[in-house]
């Protein structure tokens, strides 16, 4: 009886989130994870069922590890209005590939929209956590003077998400440097002038 190959499933996931993030769900076949995972095709099936729960998968991770990073960045931020723009800027300063690449969340969301309950809530709950993020930093921006008392917290927290969705999309589809500073640079005027 032959054995299956083992192989290291936190890799094989990261791997297959690179593959989803590249090509996105429907452009991705099963052939082409296999190969980037480096596994066998029972292997696949034995471990994750199928493509759609490895991309269930996949985007949860990507949704993890993008939520820890988000917390890390803000939360000893001197200023959180200028960090805030220094994240908003980023964007703009991603690799022409990073740029058209756009973000694994934005691409499940624009790619399934509601017809995939399981994305749908996946992408509602990263909503939820980035949302609760930028409420945090509005607060704190709030006390250091930064932006007016009178800012609405939650409203301007789904601005910002919403404006960093509108980033994702814009460079994807291929929006230059210049005006993606633009959009940042005013988004972070809105917020000062509110």
């Amino acid at each position: 009886m032959a054995r299956s190959k083992e192989f290291d499933r936190d890799e094989a996931v990261k791997r297959a989130m690179a593959v989803f993030w590249e090509k996105g769900y429907e452009a991705t076949s099963t052939d082409d994870l296999l190969r980037a995972m480096g596994i066998g095709r029972q292997s696949m099936y034995d471990t994750f069922g199928d493509k759609h729960r490895l991309y269930l998968e996949a985007l949860q991770r990507y949704q993890t590890d993008g939520q820890i990073e988000l917390f890390e960045r803000f939360r000893a931020s001197a200023s959180p209005l200028a960090e805030l723009r220094e994240f908003l800027v980023a964007i703009s300063n991603g690799s022409p590939a990073e740029r058209m690449r756009g973000c694994l969340a934005v691409n499940a969301a624009t790619e399934f929209g509601r017809v995939d309950p399981e994305v749908a809530m996946l992408i509602d709950a990263g909503t939820t956590h980035c949302e609760a993020v930028f409420a945090r930093v509005v607060q704190e921006a709030k006390k250091k003077g930064e932006v007016g008392s009178a800012v609405d917290e939650r409203a301007a927290a789904r601005f910002i998400h919403s404006t960093i969705r509108g980033l994702r999309v814009s460079a994807k589809a291929g929006a230059s440097r210049e005006a993606l500073r633009d959009i940042a640079s005013f988004a972070i005027a809105g917020l000062k002038g509110a």
